[in-house]
């Protein structure tokens, strides 16, 4: 985990560099006008979540629209001789809700592996989550082919991101028995991150028009700690972003 973390903290440094570094001219260079370039600094995503590498014993309890949300702050630093190209860094907040039915996650088990037990046949909640919240930190190698209008332009980016945990917890709403009976409005919280892997790296890719694009991230490690269950679970994303302010 450390040698991943100075690469990550590497490639930063290095892309950083990059971008300030290159001097090359070119026509685009000389004509293009930058002075209303909106450079994508706020984004906002909204998303389908999943967990690929599911065992079969959670993937059967999926229930619903697993779903994220993400706003990010990014600094734009265009490439000094090719404007159409630019690096993108920045800091912001990444939630995700993963919905089950007939499945209890005790995160705050003694257990050495995390405990996701079928409830099927015994008092279970109607709706039931695992959130998490990570801070992170997103970097884009950024393409636009308007640099001076970017926001009536064809965009792409590929890049990577660094979180850190800073919230994991349950959530479940309204208590029913085993044939589905609502027995109260109860609802329930429990949080922890005993078992959830304090820092996620991602791979991040990005295109669309305008303020919109479509967007898709993959983990790159684990969900879960090393040793407390599926070391093949990794959150996905697919959504969209508005940007461009």
């Amino acid at each position: 985990m450390k040698k991943i973390t100075f690469i990550i903290i590497g490639c930063l440094f290095f892309s950083i560099s990059f971008a300030q570094e290159i001097t090359t001219t070119s026509n685009d260079s000389k004509t293009i006008k930058m002075t209303n370039r909106a450079a994508d600094h706020f984004m906002l995503q909204a998303s389908y979540d999943g967990w690929g590498g599911m065992p079969d014993s959670i993937s059967g309890h999926q229930k619903g629209f697993s779903r994220g949300f993400s706003a990010y702050f990014m600094f734009d630093k265009p490439f000094k001789g090719s404007p159409k190209y630019s690096i993108g860094i920045g800091a912001g907040i990444s939630t995700s809700n993963m919905s089950f039915k007939n499945m209890d996650v005790d995160l705050k088990s003694s257990k050495s592996l995390l405990p996701f037990t079928q409830v099927d046949s015994t008092n279970h909640f109607k709706k039931y989550k695992l959130a998490t919240s990570y801070l992170e930190v997103p970097l884009e190698l950024r393409y636009t082919a308007n640099p001076g209008n970017i926001n009536k332009s064809l965009k792409a980016a590929l890049g990577i991101k660094v979180g850190t945990l800073v919230n994991s917890h349950t959530k479940g709403k309204t208590l029913q028995d085993k044939n589905n009976n609502t027995i109260s409005s109860y609802t329930e919280k429990i949080s922890s991150k005993k078992y959830i892997n304090s820092t996620r790296f991602s791979a991040t890719a990005r295109v669309g028009y305008g303020i919109v694009s479509l967007f898709g991230t993959y983990q790159l490690n684990s969900v879960l700690k090393e040793g407390v269950g599926s070391p093949d679970m990794k959150l996905y994303q697919v959504g969209i972003t508005i940007s461009g302010l």
